[in-house]
């Protein structure tokens, strides 16, 4: 006779182990009164953080006390709406941030770290100095110097492409907000590019997600960073084909470290 099997989890149990809604009960045909509250609240934080304002003097400030020299500039959206509405607009630079950034030139690096709003400025007033602050000595014991450090008002993820472009970068890292959730709506995404310009795709990229208070932190999210960015300098490619050539071919003998996917296009 078979042991009778072990009792399943309860779905109180369930409901520790995961952000998800599972096991919200019901009320007749409706979700308790708690549950859609909560429901609501959460959609109203999403939505918050998008239309958030984005502290780019803060940022600047940030930055400028983390050693680096941060510029300034913005994307062809003029406001939050045109940014909201007409998605091709934050992936091209305005000529006047066009100029700034040809001015820079004369001091090309090995890295570009680009910060921009995205669609979670509330994501990136929150996290991306910190992080910064986390990969910066990371990548110095690497051998990588951050080049450029950008703030980009109104930025989707393939601004840094002209951005890079421009610099003469040989890699770009954007830290970017990335579309609010309602279980994370102040999530953080790192975008990284080998041979940044305009027209890439993102099979060309890799990228670090999820990076907030419940998700990543900043100390592993700068590892994962910091391992990507010295991979792809080193094997002069990112996207696609640096995670297939990393898995098959580790380099030194070491595990290859696993590339997280961005759960939204920014």
């Amino acid at each position: 006779m078979k042991p009778p099997a072990p009792p399943s989890r309860s779905l109180r149990d369930l409901r520790e182990l995961t952000p998800a809604r599972v096991g919200l009960g019901r009320a007749g045909a409706s979700l308790p009164t708690e549950a859609l509250l909560g429901f609501t609240l959460d959609h109203a934080r999403a939505r918050d953080a998008v239309h958030s304002a984005f502290d780019h003097a803060g940022l600047l400030a940030a930055l400028s006390g983390l050693g680096l020299q941060p510029v300034q500039i913005s994307s062809q959206a003029r406001n939050r709406r045109d940014y909201l509405r007409r998605p091709d607009l934050g992936r091209m630079l305005d000529p006047a941030s066009r100029n700034v950034l040809a001015g820079h030139r004369s001091n090309p690096g090995q890295l570009a770290v680009v910060v921009g709003d995205g669609l979670s400025p509330a994501a990136v007033n929150r996290h991306a100095a910190e992080l910064v602050r986390h990969l910066a000595p990371r990548l110095a014991d690497a051998g990588i110097a951050i080049g450029h450090a950008v703030v980009a008002m109104g930025a989707r993820v393939a601004l840094g492409d002209e951005i890079g472009a421009i610099l003469d970068a040989r890699m770009v890292v954007m830290l970017i907000g990335e579309r609010p959730g309602l279980s994370a709506p102040d999530s953080l995404g790192a975008y990284l590019t080998f041979a940044p310009r305009i027209g890439l795709t993102d099979a060309e990229r890799n990228c670090v997600s999820n990076i907030h208070g419940a998700g990543l932190g900043y100390d592993e999210a700068a590892v994962k960073i910091a391992w990507l960015v010295r991979e792809a300098l080193a094997r002069q490619i990112t996207g696609v084909a640096l995670k297939m050539k990393a898995a098959a071919e580790p380099p030194n003998g070491s595990r290859a470290s696993p590339m997280q996917c961005d759960k939204s296009d920014t």
